[in-house]
């Protein structure tokens, strides 16, 4: 957790004041105030309404889901300067604890595509943390990366979860505000229980603002098998058919199944087709083709000092930002990848205007991520364990099973045809031709509050996992 103490004592230093401002810590910004604490309190004392979630198999559309589910819109909202510091202060967090769960399998997925959501990573751990008390909540926290600047146990040393899971839907609000018709993003929660198992009311009320659409369905999960079948014909109808293979197995002690599942897909308007399929080199030996689209414009590069990458930032709709890691002169991605910035900042520090050609292919990227068997490498496999205390879940002893977050990315161009080479067309401009022909990666940015929304590695632009 230094890192992450590190970060609170970084932000305590940049976040300034100015003029006649108030200086609030960070850590504030999202922790809850005395008064609330009396609130929850009286709350707690008044007890919690359970109902038992209706079966998978049922044919008919739960009233609760509905409700959920009209509750779940989208709504952008605007910031003052304490809503500045908060995604400031969030983005940086959601950074770090995304890059951690990045490195962690990345021997076992070496020479594979990866790909993976920070933000949605990290409202799933919210979630959890808003079901959970006592010290699992505590360790939680910690690993959430809110250090108190204080180590007083009490309410105000907590962190508000709905604070922090409403921070993390403006940015979404964000990327959708201008409805783009070159943009689509979706993003669904699903949640699973054992048949008779009680749910909290409240605790499901407020995954509502984790998602755009929240499905709660109890399934029997001692023939694991049939189980697994059930949910992934369920996710997929839910989905569209966008959303396929959620879960390959499941363990039959499981009371508590959780699966985020958040998609992307761009079109590059000014990007045009290639008319000849796009080679791409997945390893010095095999070469795959695939469509591929060129994009000509001024695009923020750079190449790091020890010319390791190269760096381009792409804008791929009025609200997202692609940022694409090239490696340089012989040297690998593994290379890269392991030297990369802990902090987000960097990725978009030290680029500048430069005319380019950029060729690319288009992609169609495809991870999915089990966090109890990644926190289960940091040795953190108590957080979500047998052990944990998840009481705000459910009165009944839960034992949480896999929790997929599963992350899916298009980037396809318009359909136009190629246009003339640069220089017949400009000939007072000098293009830098970049071509993305070998391994590189790639991460995608809401633009306004530069969140990373995706982090991931194309082995094979046309290949999913």
């Amino acid at each position: 957790m230094k890192l992450a103490a590190n970060l609170v004592c970084l932000f305590t230093c940049l976040i300034a004041v100015a003029g006649d401002r108030v200086y609030v810590h960070p850590f504030n910004l999202f922790s809850f105030n005395e008064s609330t604490c009396k609130e929850m309190e009286n709350l707690v004392q008044e007890g919690k309404e359970m109902f038992v979630p209706a079966s998978i198999e049922s044919q008919t559309t739960p009233a609760y889901e509905d409700d959920l589910n009209a509750k779940a819109k989208l709504e952008t909202m605007s910031l003052g300067i304490h809503g500045r510091q908060k995604l400031s202060y969030l983005n940086d967090l959601v950074y770090v604890l995304g890059a951690r769960f990045y490195r962690e399998p990345m021997e076992a997925q070496r020479g594979q595509n990866r790909l993976l959501s920070p933000t949605s990573i990290y409202s799933t751990l919210v979630s959890f943390y808003l079901g959970a008390s006592n010290q699992t909540a505590v360790d939680l926290q910690g690993l959430l990366g809110f250090v108190p600047p204080s180590g007083d146990p009490n309410c105000t040393s907590r962190v508000d979860g709905n604070n922090v899971l409403s921070t993390l839907r403006t940015i979404e609000s964000f990327l959708v505000k201008n409805r783009d018709e070159e943009l689509l993003f979706s993003k669904m929660l699903y949640l699973f229980s054992a048949p008779g198992a009680p749910l909290s009311e409240s605790f499901v009320h407020e995954l509502v603002a984790s998602a755009d659409e929240l499905y709660v369905r109890a399934v029997d999960f001692t023939n694991p098998v049939e189980a697994a079948k059930q949910i992934n014909t369920f996710v997929e109808a839910k989905s569209g058919g966008r959303s396929k293979h959620l879960l390959t197995d499941l363990d039959p002690a499981t009371s508590l199944q959780f699966a985020m599942d958040v998609h992307l897909a761009v079109t590059v308007k000014k990007a045009s087709r290639l008319s000849e399929p796009h080679e791409f080199w997945v390893d010095t030996n095999t070469k795959v083709l695939v469509p591929g689209m060129s994009v000509m414009g001024t695009f923020k590069y750079k190449t790091d000092t020890s010319k390791t990458f190269a760096a381009i930032e792409v804008p791929i709709s009025k609200n997202a930002l692609l940022v694409l890691i090239q490696p340089l002169d012989g040297n690998d991605l593994d290379k890269v990848e392991a030297e990369l910035p802990l902090q987000l900042s960097a990725w978009l520090q030290d680029l500048s205007p430069r005319q380019i050609k950029l060729t690319l292919p288009e992609l169609t990227i495809e991870g999915s991520s089990d966090l109890q068997e990644l926190l289960r490498d940091m040795k953190l496999s108590a957080l979500l364990g047998k052990e944990a205390d998840l009481s705000k879940i459910s009165n009944a002893n839960l034992t949480v099973g896999k929790v997929i977050n599963k992350a899916l990315f298009k980037l396809s161009s318009d359909g136009a045809d190629q246009p003339e080479d640069p220089t017949t067309q400009k000939e007072d401009l000098v293009f830098l031709e970049v071509t993305l022909n070998k391994p590189f990666l790639v991460a995608v940015f809401e633009q306004k509050s530069k969140a990373m929304l995706f982090l991931g590695r194309v082995t094979n632009p046309q290949s999913t996992v």
